[in-house]
């Protein structure tokens, strides 16, 4: 394809909708390749691959956000249906995780806490204002459910959702070797582990080494985001 041909399938894309949705699915399955060919080595993470690109893409073409969400409005919508799917891997994976009920509870308390709790004292000690402290302290929660309680305690949902993603990739990318340091070897616990501290990308991460640890994270994932919705509203209103 001559470079006539391209500029003329870009001015097109320019001004359609199908612009986000096009970028979005090229950048991912660019960022898969690569992460496939690295033999899914943790630091080459696919998500992290394609923001990056999509971030120099439409810095280089002068593209606003706005245009390119119309089209990857889709793909967002898609989030939705895709955590919901996350109930099928748990679902056969039943028996382990009623048998594991108390510990996984315990770690879910533990890991709550942990996981807002160390953020904002780190982010305190380093002079961040209140609403940058709101902002962080939902950050280990899913997106959509992270933007709505930051909303709701005071902090800036668009601020939490950058911030969401980054925990989430560096979770994704330090998760394996940081258990391994710490010779976590059970895949339930693992996989717990990673749902509570890296949401959504680290549950992707989870299933991909294996799937009694993606379905734990799974769990994970949806049982953080409702004690976080839960306690963290109600811990703010306990405040002096």
């Amino acid at each position: 394809m001559n470079e006539g041909a391209l500029r003329e399938i870009w001015v097109y894309l320019s001004t359609s909708p199908l612009l986000g949705l096009t970028v979005t699915l090229v950048a991912y399955q660019a960022g898969f390749w690569l992460y496939r060919k690295a033999k899914l080595n943790p630091l080459v993470n696919p998500v992290l691959i394609a923001i990056v690109a999509l971030v120099a893409l439409l810095s280089v073409t002068g593209t606003s956000y706005a245009t390119y969400f119309e089209g990857a409005q889709f793909v967002h919508f898609l989030l939705g249906p895709a955590t919901v799917a996350l109930a099928v891997p748990l679902y056969r994976n039943f028996q382990a995780v009623r048998r594991s009920a108390v510990p996984l509870a315990v770690a879910l308390l533990a890991g709550s806490i942990t996981a807002a709790g160390s953020a904002v004292a780190i982010a305190w000690l380093l002079g961040a204002s209140r609403e940058t402290l709101l902002s962080l302290a939902p950050k280990s929660v899913t997106t959509p459910v992270a933007m709505g309680v930051a909303e709701q305690i005071g902090g800036l949902p668009s601020l939490t959702a950058v911030l969401v993603i980054l925990t989430g990739i560096t979770g994704a990318v330090l998760a394996t070797g940081t258990l391994n340091l710490l010779r976590v070897k059970d895949w339930r616990a693992r996989g717990f582990a990673i749902g509570v501290a890296a949401h959504g990308i680290g549950t992707a991460r989870a299933f991909q080494v294996n799937d009694v640890a993606g379905a734990f994270a799974s769990l994970a994932m949806g049982l953080n985001a409702l004690a976080t919705a839960v306690l963290l509203p109600l811990a703010l209103r306990l405040l002096p």
